[in-house]
């Protein structure tokens, strides 16, 4: 589902990683993402990749939902409500003050569904983000 996904946001070429990295990210010593998993008659249908945050202004965690993903045929099934429902749980059950996640500005679809939730668009913050080879570069830099 992860290159699917990758393929409906017009990014297939950009998987990079492995059902290794991905398996020792989950369930290694020192787990970085959790995931929640929509299965119907035993079939996967759906997920949520997530990790947590951190909030400086409200000194409490949060979770930040890196992707939700529901197969073009189980979409308008519940099943992507049903992982948001269950997110949310979670968040709640940990004490988190937040949960937050990107969309494609193209993406309709999830764009609406949001809306549905009656999920705040943050329109004034833009995101940023440094790649491995400009991590690289930076980290090595010995300007001071």
């Amino acid at each position: 589902m992860i290159v699917d996904l990758a393929a409906y946001e017009r990014a297939a070429d950009q998987v990079t990683g492995s059902v290794e990295l991905l398996n020792e990210a989950l369930f290694g010593p020192s787990p970085s993402a959790e995931a929640l998993v929509a299965e119907l008659d035993g079939r996967a249908v759906g997920f949520a990749l997530f990790h947590s945050t951190f909030s400086t202004w409200e000194c409490r965690a949060g979770i930040w939902l890196e992707d939700l993903f529901v197969p073009q045929e189980h979409r308008r099934s519940g099943v992507g409500s049903a992982l948001f429902r269950e997110l949310a749980a979670i968040t709640i059950n940990r004490g988190c003050s937040r949960l937050e996640w990107t969309a494609l500005n193209w993406n309709e679809p999830a764009l609406r569904f949001y809306e549905k939730l009656e999920a705040k668009r943050l329109d004034d913050w833009v995101i940023h983000r440094l790649d491995a080879a400009s991590l690289v570069r930076l980290g090595s830099d010995p300007s001071p």
